[in-house]
């Protein structure tokens, strides 16, 4: 679904927008946080069920490591390893989605291979979420993250 679709303009952004509105009137914050959050994992999946559950691990391992970095750094231990796993985890799971296809097919030209990786589907909103994710865990390795639970977290990326 892209932004100036009849999809998103008529039916998608107008539900969302007052399911939005109507929760945080009558239930509260909470609720209207996680009805924009489950809005975002729909728009996700509009273009491929399939790939949503890279994005939850991806949420939920991020959310892990922010979580151990807020903790190192109010006890003034290290974080910089924790850190560096952290960055290096989202930029291979970049880097695979992204370029996994365009290395093998280099790498099979210049060295005369055969080899397949066979289909890699690129998910929407990768690169927004992953360096989403990147950013935040910087922020937490310098105990700029002040509010932490997983809902906000996966609104914040989503």
């Amino acid at each position: 679904m892209l932004f100036n679709s009849y999809v998103f303009l008529f039916a998608f952004l107008p539900v969302t927008l007052l399911g939005f509105f109507f929760l945080s009137r009558w239930r509260g914050a909470v609720a209207a946080q996680l009805w924009l959050t489950l809005a975002s994992i729909a728009f996700y999946g509009w273009s491929g069920w399939r790939l949503l559950p890279l994005l939850f691990a991806s949420i939920l391992i991020n959310f892990t490591i922010g979580r151990g970095l807020i903790m190192r750094h109010t006890t003034r231990r290290p974080t910089e390893w924790l850190l560096a796993f952290g960055i290096l985890f989202n930029l291979l799971l970049l880097g695979y989605f992204k370029y996994a296809g365009f290395l093998t097919t280099t790498i099979n030209a210049l060295a005369d291979l055969d080899w397949h990786l066979g289909d890699v589907v690129l998910p929407v909103g990768i690169s927004f979420y992953t360096f989403t994710q990147v950013a935040f865990l910087v922020d937490a390795a310098r105990g700029e993250a002040r509010e932490y639970d997983l809902p906000r977290y996966a609104l914040f990326v989503s």
